[in-house]
């Protein structure tokens, strides 16, 4: 008589887990990886497009895939990737809004003229530039993804009609991201569909956050954010002195009345920015108008236990 089979416990947890579904918020790991997806798509189109493009994920749900994909019937081109090391297939699909407004940033346009609201089918050149665009996202993927597995996604074919977009079986569950577009005054969105049967091998990874920058820095787009950060801006502001009156006294101030300061020409003087002190100055002259040399740095540690502790 043949013994019984047995079943551990990590085994049955497992089980119920396949039959459940995955839950989102047990997988903190998939926010991120979308969100570094959607910086990595920006920074591909920083060397396509003169004008800047703004990616951002909008929405991490569960879905069935043929639900996802009836909505975006006949508004919608869809891309389908086989990846090979999931053993699975994803999409990647983008409506008609986004398709218009690359088109228009691919070639040069500022967004002066009203955006196309047309609903024909796409044309050759259209559909060519969401096969480009499907590329540039298929190694964004693959780089996001490297945190968790090490997987290609090969571009097998692109989809007008989403019926014709299939996966496996329409009424599986699938994780749907959703990412917008925003570029010269209009956008659009970008989805990606992965069935959930793909995760689930990797669902205790996707559990936890790994911390650490396993991604490389752009040398350019560093340099880009710092050039833009020198430029900013800031309002400075030199203070003499700062005295403290009861609401009832200011209310009694009167035109002409001189208010009397401890200030004098050798005081030295506070520039803050941001409401934030700086730095210590002297007050000077110098053709006719008032001048300030620094003097030195404000010391923070010691303005905060002043602040807290006044004389």
């Amino acid at each position: 008589m043949s013994a019984p089979a047995t079943t551990g416990r990590g085994d049955i947890r497992d089980m119920l887990l396949d039959a459940a579904g995955l839950s989102l918020d047990r997988l903190p790991m998939l926010h991120v990886i979308f969100d570094r997806l959607a910086t990595t798509c920006a920074d591909g189109m920083r060397t396509l497009a003169a004008s800047q493009c703004y990616y951002s994920l909008s929405n991490v749900e569960s879905a069935r895939v043929g639900d996802v994909l009836d909505a975006y019937e006949g508004t919608a081109l869809a891309a389908v990737f086989h990846a090979p090391g999931w053993d699975s297939h994803v999409i990647v699909g983008f409506d008609r809004d986004f398709i218009f407004t690359m088109v228009e940033v691919l070639l040069g346009a500022d967004g002066s003229e009203p955006p196309v609201e047309d609903e024909r089918n796409f044309s050759s050149i259209e559909v060519r530039l969401a096969q480009s665009l499907s590329e540039l996202v298929g190694k964004a993927l693959q780089s996001s993804f490297s945190m968790v597995s090490t997987t290609q996604f090969k571009l097998e074919r692109l989809e007008s009609r989403m019926d014709f977009a299939v996966i496996g079986r329409r009424n599986n569950l699938a994780v749907v991201a959703k990412f917008l577009l925003q570029a010269i005054n209009r956008g659009g969105e970008m989805f990606v569909i992965i069935p959930q049967s793909a995760l689930t091998p990797m669902r205790q990874t996707l559990s936890r956050v790994i911390t650490g920058d396993s991604s490389s820095r752009d040398p350019a787009w560093m340099k880009q954010i710092r050039s833009e950060v020198h430029r900013t801006e800031v309002t400075l502001r030199a203070v003499l002195e700062e005295r403290s009156y009861p609401l009832g006294e200011i209310a009694d101030f009167t035109v002409g009345q001189v208010l009397m300061l401890q200030a004098t020409p050798r005081s030295r003087v506070k520039l803050e920015g941001s409401d934030q002190p700086l730095f210590w100055c002297h007050l000077g002259q110098a053709d006719g108008t008032y001048v300030l040399r620094v003097d030195e740095v404000v010391d923070q540690e010691k303005e905060f236990i002043d602040d807290i502790l006044p004389v």
